[in-house]
């Protein structure tokens, strides 16, 4: 006899769709819901993609930056358009700041027609530049006096971790603002981490900036002594890599190292402005740096060459002078 409607066979894969397309719906209600209004202040090597990685993660993003056409390119990718940081900042539930220095943040967030005096109290400010610690302090006091949550969340990952959402994020904080934070922060990066009050995740950022730019340093000199006897510096790198002295910086700067490729994804000027501070809060905790010093020497002069748009990276040009090696 036969039998109308579905088989038993296919009852089951019925069933699976269904839960399957209820999973979904839920997730894209639960996305929906989890969207935030951002306002995205600093569209550079870095904060451009960190901020086509919020859009694409489904939040509404609208930038500023002093540059328009890098607001043009966040367009592009479905962010909004800014024309004023009173503008960009009117609605906002989080508003990120990454712009390269400390005056400039302490003009975007506490300067006139900055952030404070535009965003609503409570609003969540985040300030993922890199600037010296008591400056991050500074404005975080601020912020909470005029009724903001303020966290200082430098990040590490240069321009490749930016694009590919692998930055690692030292913040300095409250828990409470770290774990509002921290959902915004899983689609920038793959490490944040709370490691203490304000201007803490800034101390942390200076001790990344001390390290990468002594394995930059030594990683320079290991390609010129190769290169003096006659080593295949490509085999060369290829074996140091799966060793102890393997490194993210070997592994990201090696390539372009042995080519003299140093189209930047972190300036000298940036890093050397890193140094600077480095080497100014290493002296007033009484500390002693001295390879850090002398790298930082190394920085500075080949920014005051006039090379200061070039990739950190182009240490390398500094070693080969020194070995007369250099153009």
């Amino acid at each position: 006899m036969r039998r109308s409607g579905v088989s038993e066979a296919s009852k089951p894969h019925r069933v699976r769709c269904e839960t399957r397309h209820r999973a979904y719906r839920q997730t894209d209600k639960d996305s929906a819901m989890s969207a935030k209004k951002i306002a995205f202040i600093g569209l550079g090597i870095m904060g451009l993609p960190m901020a086509v990685n919020l859009v694409r993660a489904g939040h509404t993003v609208t930038g500023f930056n002093r540059s328009p056409q890098r607001v043009d390119s966040l367009v592009a990718e479905g962010g909004l358009r800014g024309g004023s940081i009173a503008e960009a900042v009117a609605d906002a539930e989080v508003v990120i700041t990454m712009v390269p220095d400390s005056p400039d943040v302490e003009a975007v967030l506490a300067g006139e027609g900055g952030v404070f005096e535009n965003a609503k109290p409570g609003t969540l400010v985040i300030d993922m530049s890199t600037i010296r610690p008591d400056v991050a302090r500074s404005v975080a006091g601020i912020g909470a006096e005029r009724g903001f949550r303020v966290l200082d969340a430098p990040v590490s990952g240069g321009e490749a971790g930016a694009i590919e959402a692998k930055l690692s994020i030292m913040v300095g904080g409250s828990q409470e603002d770290f774990d509002a934070a921290r959902p915004v922060f899983d689609v920038l990066g793959t490490t944040p981490v709370l490691v203490g009050p304000s201007g803490s995740g800034q101390t942390v950022k200076a001790a990344n900036q001390l390290i990468v730019a002594g394995n930059i340093q030594l990683l320079a000199e290991a390609l010129v002594f190769l290169e003096a006897h006659g080593v295949d510096t490509e085999s060369g790198l290829e074996v140091l890599g799966g060793g102890l002295a393997g490194s993210t910086v070997l592994q990201r700067k090696g390539k372009g190292m042995r080519e003299r490729n140093f189209t930047p994804g972190f300036r000298i000027a940036l890093h050397d402005k890193d140094m600077r501070i480095v080497t100014d809060s290493a002296h007033a905790a009484g500390v002693a740096v001295p390879l850090g010093a002398q790298v930082a020497q190394n920085v500075a002069a080949l920014k005051n060459q006039g090379h200061g748009g070039l990739d950190h990276s182009a240490l390398l040009k500094i070693v080969e002078q020194l070995s007369g090696r250099g153009e």
